[in-house]
């Protein structure tokens, strides 16, 4: 698990794509000073296992063509900056939200309005996405816990849905938010308890309390 605040920018060195999968390697100096083989490090909010580590800082990652459908590592290349993070120790504090690293859609940047101490960044997201969202509530953009400072729909029968957030300074200087461009794709995790909060709601409410400890 991990909880969306960003440890290091990262650079890709390295991309091999095989036949049905990409293997990148990522420096990273340190999220890698204490990584074993076989951890965990989320990669602009997409959890992956090291499955080897070299002297300089480096780490190597496998991506299946699942996680490369889903999310927008699939358009990375030499040089693309990407946020780290690694795993949350059990005695770590907890400094943004619950982010497992299970990226459920991409959105797409489509403005960018700085002001003196912030910029806000509008993204467009998928309706089967949209519905997750409250202002105020969270979001995870490409590993980045992040608070939804408004959400709306583009005007017209079938408008695009939209959310925006509000990122101050730091958030801008340590992520590669900062540096996003309208066009730009970004993976996009919803608050999982909202998914458990809908599941529940919708499972058959005729079910007794025994029925749903099991008894009969």
């Amino acid at each position: 698990m991990f909880t969306g605040i960003v440890e290091e920018l990262g650079t890709i060195v390295a991309r091999d794509d095989l036949s049905d999968s990409a293997r990148f390697t990522i420096s990273g100096p340190l999220v890698t000073s204490d990584a074993s083989h076989g951890d965990s490090i989320a990669v602009n909010g997409v959890c992956l296992t090291v499955v080897e580590l070299s002297s300089d800082g480096a780490f190597t990652v496998d991506v299946m063509a699942e996680s490369l459908n889903r999310s927008s590592l699939d358009v990375l290349a030499t040089g693309s900056r990407v946020n780290l993070e690694r795993a949350m120790a059990a005695d770590g504090r907890f400094g943004g939200h619950i982010v497992q690293g299970h990226v459920d859609g991409t959105g797409s940047v489509t403005s960018v309005t700085p002001s003196e101490h912030w910029t806000v960044v509008r993204i467009a997201v998928p309706d089967t996405l949209s519905r997750y969202l409250v202002e105020k509530g969270s979001i995870t953009v490409d590993g980045v816990s992040l608070t939804v400072s408004a959400i709306g729909t583009e005007p017209g029968g079938n408008g695009q849905s939209w959310f925006e957030i509000s990122l101050i300074p730091t958030t801008l200087n340590e992520t590669n938010l900062g540096t996003a461009q309208v066009g730009a794709v970004v993976n996009l995790e919803v608050d999982v308890i909202a998914k458990y909060v809908e599941r529940l709601a919708s499972a058959n409410t005729t079910a007794t309390p025994a029925d749903a400890a099991g008894v009969k």
